[in-house]
Parts: C-alpha cells; sequence; structure tokens
C-alpha cells in the first residue's frame, strides 16, 4: 500500500483510496468536501468531509482489481459483440456523467435515460456505479461466458466411450461405442447391466453437442487424408505470389491410357511431367517418359529451353513462334515435397539463380494451375481414344473391363496426341477467368495462354532465365567426391584424367565432381563455377554405364573371392615343396669360400645346353 495521504491538498480527482477492505475513488473535491464511490459496494456516490479519508491510503488499479476479482481488458481484445453492447451501455449513461456531483440533476437523468432506453433505473444505476468504479469503458462491457460445469460421471463415461471406441481409425459406430461403454462402465463382474444407465439417446445427444468435424476425420482417416480430402480449401492460390511471368508450377502424373511397344507388347502407362507458368497457365514444357523422378524432371528442363517450333518440326507438327514461344527458365519453380524435387541433384538447379519453392504437402490449391492442367490435357484426348487403352472411371472396380487389353498406341503415337493438346491448350483454349489489367484491355491482349504469357514477357518484372542446354545438364547431374591421387582422379572408383593437373595428382586432395550414371566416359569438377572434364583412362570402360561397370568390377571380385581358397593351398603346397628340397640338402657340410670364379666357371661349363642343337634335333 502506498504512503498515508495527510496532506489534503495532494488529493486529486480520480484517485483511488483504500482502508481495509474498502477502497474509494475520488470523483469531485470542493470547500473540504469529497464526492466518492465505495468500488467494492458500488453505491451510488456521496459526498464525505476530508478528515473522514486521513486514515486512507493511495491505492492502485492492480489492487482494485485483485480486490474485485475483476481484470480489465483492452477494447482491442474484446470481441465485436462485446464492443457493441459496450458501447451501447456507455451511450445510456455518458449524459449523467457531467453532473455526477449534482444529486438532483443525476436523478433526473437517470430517470430520462432509464425511460429513453426501455430498462430500469437500477440498470443506469448499475452501468454508472461500474464505470465511475473503474474509470475505463471496457468494465461496460459483457463478460464473455465460461462453461465451467463439471460434467457428470454418466458424461464423464460417455467421453470415455467416444475417446476409446468411435474416435478411432478402426471407425467404429456410435452404436458399437454406447455398447462397449454399457459393458465397460455399468455392468458387474459377471456382465450383468446395472439398474441405472444412460440410454442411446443421452449419448447421441453428447456427442453430437461435442462433435467437433476436424477431430472426427483425423481421428478416424488420419491427418494425411484430412489434409487431401476434407481440409477446408481457403486460400487463393497461387496467384497470390505470381504477380509476374517467370513462375514455374512443376508437377508429374500417371496418364490414363495403356501403351504397347512397336511389336504390340503392353508396355504400361506412361509419366507426363510439366512445367505450367502461375501468371499465365503457359505450358512452359513437358516431359513424356516410362521413368518419373529426376530422371523426367532433366527431360523436362531441356524441354523447356527448347526452341518449341523446332520441337514440334521432329513429330511433324507445324506452329507458329508466337503460339509456343518459350526457351528460357522460369525464375522460381514451384513444387511439392516430391522426393525427385527434394533431392539435392534438383536443388542444384538454384546455382543457376533459380529459386525453388516447395510446398507443403497434401497442398494441391496452391499448384492448382498445374492440377488443372493435367485434367484439361487428359479430357481433351481420352474423349476421343475410347476403346484404344483409355482408363475409365471404373477401372478398379469388381468385374470391371480391362482397359489394358485394348491397348494400342505406341509412344511415339501418343506422344504426337499429347503435343496437339498442350498446343490446343496454350493457344486457342480461351482463359476466362485471368483477370485482366487496364494495360492488357488497352493492348488488346487475346484470351488464350500464349498471349497472356507474350505480353507478360514484355513486362517489368518478368523473370525469366537465359541457360544454354550443356550448363544446365551439367547443373543437374549428381554429384559426388573425387580424390586427387598419383594414378589419377578418383571417382567412384574409376580413374581419370585432364591435362595440366599434374601438381594436384602429386598433392593429392578432394573436389567435388559431376558424374553422368549413363555414361562413366567423363566427369566433371566443378572449379570457380566452372565445370572441367576429366575422361576415363581404363578404355575398356568408355560408354558403358555406371550400373554395368559396378557389376563388371563386382564380377571381377567375386571371382578373385571364390580364387582365395585354391591361393592359400597353391601357397601351402609351395612352402611344403620347398621345405622338403631344403631339407634333402641339409647335410652337405661347411661351404668351401675359395676358388670362387674358378669354380663357376667349372659349373657353367658343366651346365652349359646348346639351344640351337635342341631345337633343331626336333624337327
Amino acid at each position: 500500500m502506498g504512503s498515508r495521504i495527510g496532506v489534503w491538498s495532494l488529493m486529486k480527482k480520480y484517485d483511488l483510496l483504500r482502508s481495509g477492505n474498502t477502497i474509494i475513488r475520488v470523483l469531485e473535491v470542493q470547500d473540504g468536501r469529497v464526492l466518492v464511490i465505495d468500488c467494492i459496494k458500488r453505491t451510488m456516490p456521496i459526498w464525505v468531509n476530508m478528515v473522514a479519508l486521513e486514515l486512507y491510503s493511495e491505492c492502485t488499479s492492480g489492487e482494485l482489481s485483485e480486490a474485485t476479482g475483476v481484470a480489465m481488458v483492452g477494447v482491442d481484445n474484446l470481441d465485436a459483440d462485446q464492443r457493441k453492447v459496450m458501447y451501447e451501455r456507455y451511450t445510456m449513461i455518458a449524459p449523467i456523467l457531467s453532473f455526477v456531483a449534482d444529486d438532483g440533476m443525476r436523478s433526473r437523468l437517470i430517470g430520462s435515460a432509464a425511460e429513453e432506453h426501455e430498462v430500469s433505473k437500477q440498470t443506469i444505476r448499475s452501468y454508472l456505479c461500474l464505470y465511475l468504479s473503474y474509470m475505463d469503458v471496457a468494465a461496460l462491457a459483457p463478460r464473455r461466458r465460461n462453461d465451467d460445469r463439471q460434467l457428470t460421471q454418466d458424461e464423464k463415461n460417455i467421453r470415455w466411450a467416444l475417446n476409446k471406441f468411435f474416435y478411432t481409425t478402426k471407425k467404429q459406430s456410435l452404436m458399437t461405442a454406447y455398447t462397449m461403454m454399457l459393458k465397460g462402465k455399468y455392468c458387474d463382474a459377471l456382465g450383468v447391466l446395472a439398474e441405472e444407465y444412460p440410454s442411446y439417446y443421452q449419448f447421441r445427444y453428447f456427442y453430437r453437442k461435442t462433435r467437433n468435424l476436424q477431430n472426427f476425420y483425423i481421428s478416424r482417416d488420419g491427418l494425411k487424408n484430412y489434409q487431401r480430402n476434407n481440409r477446408p480449401l481457403t486460400g487463393e492460390g497461387v496467384q497470390e505470389f505470381a504477380p509476374a511471368v517467370g513462375m514455374g508450377m512443376l508437377d508429374a502424373t500417371v496418364c490414363d491410357i495403356y501403351l504397347v511397344n512397336d511389336t504390340g507388347s503392353l508396355v504400361g502407362r506412361p509419366i507426363l511431367t510439366a512445367c505450367v507458368d502461375a501468371y499465365s497457365g503457359l505450358c512452359c514444357g513437358y516431359s513424356l517418359s516410362w521413368e518419373g523422378g529426376v530422371y523426367s524432371l532433366r527431360g523436362l528442363m531441356l524441354n523447356i529451353i527448347s526452341d518449341k517450333v523446332d520441337w514440334c518440326q521432329k513429330f511433324g507438327v507445324s506452329i507458329q513462334k508466337e503460339d509456343w514461344d518459350c526457351d528460357m527458365l522460369p525464375a522460381i519453380f514451384v513444387t511439392d515435397m516430391g522426393s525427385e524435387y527434394t533431392s539435392g541433384n534438383f536443388e542444384q538447379i538454384a546455382e543457376l539463380g533459380v529459386k525453388v519453392v516447395n510446398l507443403p504437402s497434401y497442398r494441391p490449391e496452391l499448384k492448382g494451375l498445374v492440377e488443372k492442367f493435367f485434367d484439361l490435357i487428359q479430357e481433351s484426348y481420352k474423349k476421343h481414344l475410347k476403346g484404344k487403352g483409355v482408363i475409365e472411371p471404373d477401372y478398379q472396380e469388381r468385374g470391371a473391363h480391362d482397359y489394358r487389353k485394348d491397348a494400342c498406341l505406341t509412344m511415339a503415337d501418343f506422344e504426337k496426341i499429347i503435343l496437339h493438346c498442350i498446343i490446343y491448350y496454350n493457344s486457342q483454349r480461351i482463359v476466362e477467368s485471368f483477370p485482366y489489367t487496364e494495360d492488357m484491355i488497352t493492348s488488346q491482349v487475346k484470351p488464350y495462354a500464349s498471349q497472356i504469357w507474350n505480353w507478360g514477357k514484355s513486362q517489368i518484372g518478368a523473370n525469366l532465365i537465359s541457360i544454354g542446354k550443356r550448363e544446365l545438364m551439367l547443373t543437374l547431374l549428381p554429384r559426388t567426391t573425387g580424390k586427387f591421387s598419383r594414378s589419377g582422379l578418383k571417382v567412384n572408383k574409376l580413374r581419370y584424367h585432364c591435362e595440366g593437373y599434374t601438381e594436384q595428382y602429386l598433392s593429392g586432395g578432394d573436389v567435388t565432381v559431376a558424374y553422368n550414371p549413363e555414361d562413366v566416359t567423363s566427369v566433371w569438377i566443378l572449379e570457380d563455377g566452372s565445370y572441367i572434364e576429366f575422361t576415363i583412362i581404363e578404355s575398356r570402360y568408355q560408354g558403358k554405364d555406371l550400373t554395368a561397370v559396378q557389376e563388371l568390377q563386382e564380377s571381377q571380385k567375386v571371382i578373385a573371392r571364390d580364387a582365395v581358397r585354391d591361393n592359400l593351398q597353391a601357397q601351402i603346397n609351395l612352402a611344403q615343396h620347398i621345405e622338403a628340397i631344403v631339407g634333402s640338402g641339409a647335410g652337405r657340410g661347411d661351404v668351401h669360400m675359395k676358388n670362387i670364379r674358378s669354380t663357376r666357371r667349372r659349373e657353367q661349363a658343366k651346365n652349359h645346353r646348346d639351344y640351337m642343337k635342341e631345337g633343331m634335333s626336333h624337327e
């Protein structure tokens, strides 16, 4: 508590004073009298003599809140309904506040306010005293209702049964959960049901009253299923952060068609990988292959930077440059959390200045354009290819037709169809929902993805990167650590060489190396941002892929391992032969050290052979 007031001249309007359990607020000071309100009882203000306050000490707002159990909440923390009621109540008492010290006028104004707002005088007095006690408009706000009612034992049992038997991945019915509750909580040791127990209708009522749909979906179907199929889709999607050309959305899908090879044998369903510009909706490039993952991404990246007129010409399709004018990389790639996108190989593309944005799993609406692209492309060809291997929605149902038997198109045939569908999607499909700007309307931009793309490329903010095929492919190659040694640069247990690296061979050291798993002929070391090519030393491996080389090396190891036993036996036999020979000459006595030269000449003459004579005698 603060110090005693003592000197009346220090008393100010709106001061809080305390004496024991009584807390008052000073509302007016006049000629030795003070108008005060009891903040605890909240009765109407009264006039008292100053001398009656000599025993009071200063008090804080915190002490008042502690004494009354009412914590003031800031207006900004109130909800809309609370603020509405708060201001309505303040409007009722606002005209009275200027006349609080005048008992007669205050009484008349209270009566007028009660009549005007159609409430009782006591209600007006309560609001007035409440405000004067705290001198804070937030005191007039209604308190949030807290349901502190304790659950009954029956309700606790129902909640237990719901959590144990209903909100689980076993997906039990309500009736099953109710039955299990009765068995577990309302039966004796012999399994006899008690006289008193909740009815099924009470059980169901409690479930409906407390049900939380988010908890329902997650507990019964799992979080992944909830994220994919039930989560509210309230986002605006990628358009929120794609204000200009240059943000590519990547994804892949398995096409709904079975294909055959050139001999008519069934191969399966191809994989279509695509990049769609988030701003214009243009398909920047695609890859159609039997392999997914990083392999298809390399094909996609190459296709994005290819001249599309030349590309289409390979398939006998003629287009104009403006129909598909894309030969640069978008500076931002938006992907999901697929393993091929989060791998180190693909993220190396950041070295070219490209930013990779990995979206959360099961959030297809954040890359809705590429998802819609796949839907539109498949809708475009499926209606024309019914009975030719196209899969219908019932293909997984029992007794459904085996669509594999209808397959008749090869990969080459199907790619031509896909190419025509993409050209239509880019240059002839009307984009109805694109948010046109005034400049676009002035420029008469047609509502085609290709036209929007072409216009967007010329605007400030277009974010595209020009890159060569060689540099792009080298950037996307897998990398490993190579080691310099006297025998060359060792990479993947193979040796490589390049002129001008003698010092490195002698001094040793590690270096980062890019390699092509499909051809071990060359590797490239990364040096100051450049790629230096090293060629293989062992020519027998030239042109082979890494897997084949590793199989050869492993086969050689297997042969060597198989020969280990024979080699050990041969060494043992050799030792035995040597010991036998040595043993037979052990008793010759001391060695004579004199006349070594003459002894050597005699031995030479004794052991000398005429090899020419021996050779001629056998003819």
